[in-house]
């Protein structure tokens, strides 16, 4: 069976899992990069009901945010469900410029509180199918095709779709895990784009302008390639700053101590990030 047509009968089965358990459509995370736009075509070729949602992280490029917005526009129009989830936390609107003071350090490379907040808290109670690769990150390649969510990584269930002596089916599930499903796990970046190229799927117009991700603005995960995503958006680099001159604040405000003194010096020790030094008070995070 090639990978189109696996990861289309896995697509099947979580559909089929979706409407038994949740009584609704599978859900597809959508955040405009390549990835997605391809688990959006097989979707569409597979014939399963589903509806489509977006995390507004508030830091994606203007690009990101022009293109899901056309895309879910085409799949408005063919009467598929589209959602926005705008991000919340402790019960209030958030934005990534507006999370950093309160979580009073910046998000690294191993504190990513960010993805957290703005991106993996919708989907509640919904079987939700990705596009993660293990090509993309080596902790994805202990993972199977799907996994149950549950309230602690023991109460969590890995379904694998390969082995028939290895999967595991749920019959009872808590009433808000999350289940996520990810048909594409064993996808190579060759793949991808093979895929792309041979269907002609239009790709999000940054992939044209020489970035290789068109995830957040600034994430540490992109590691040298940020000094180019803020040599085009400058502006974002201020808002940064100024989020991280509002975090200096709050930490004085609350009486611990901080190594710098403006969001200059954060940002430059941001940007020359080494996770082994870091001195932030982490129990200050909640």
């Amino acid at each position: 069976m090639d990978l189109e047509q696996k990861a289309i009968e896995r697509l099947k089965m979580a559909s089929e899992m979706s409407l038994r358990y949740y009584s609704q459509p599978l859900l597809c995370a959508y955040s405009g990069g390549k990835d997605s736009d391809v688990m959006l075509e097989l979707f569409i070729r597979s014939g399963i009901p589903f509806e489509v949602q977006n995390s507004h992280t508030t830091a994606d490029a203007p690009e990101t945010v022009y293109h899901i917005r056309k895309v879910f526009g085409r799949l408005e129009l063919r009467g598929i469900k589209c959602i926005i989830n705008k991000p919340r936390y402790k019960g209030e609107r958030i934005s990534m410029w507006s999370l950093i003071p309160q979580k009073l350090m910046p998000p690294t490379r191993l504190v990513r509180y960010c993805c957290q907040v703005l991106k993996e808290g919708a989907g509640d109670g919904r079987m939700v199918a990705t596009g993660v690769r293990w090509d993309e990150s080596t902790q994805r390649a202990s993972r199977g095709g799907m996994e149950i969510v549950g309230a602690t990584k023991k109460q969590a269930i890995i379904l694998t779709n390969d082995n028939d002596s290895k999967r595991r089916f749920f019959e009872k599930c808590e009433a808000r895990a999350k289940s996520i499903c990810n048909p594409i796990i064993e996808w190579k970046n060759t793949d991808i784009w093979d895929f792309i190229y041979s269907e002609k799927i239009e790709m999000n117009p940054l992939y044209k302008c020489g970035f290789d991700r068109v995830g957040c603005i600034g994430c540490p995960l992109a590691n040298k390639k940020r000094y180019f995503e803020f040599s085009v958006y400058p502006k974002y680099k201020q808002m940064y700053i100024k989020a991280f001159e509002k975090m200096i604040q709050e930490r004085l405000r609350r009486g611990l101590d901080t190594q710098w003194k403006t969001g200059e010096e954060v940002f430059a020790w941001w940007m020359h990030e080494d996770i082994n030094q870091m001195e932030i008070d982490l129990e200050v995070i909640s």
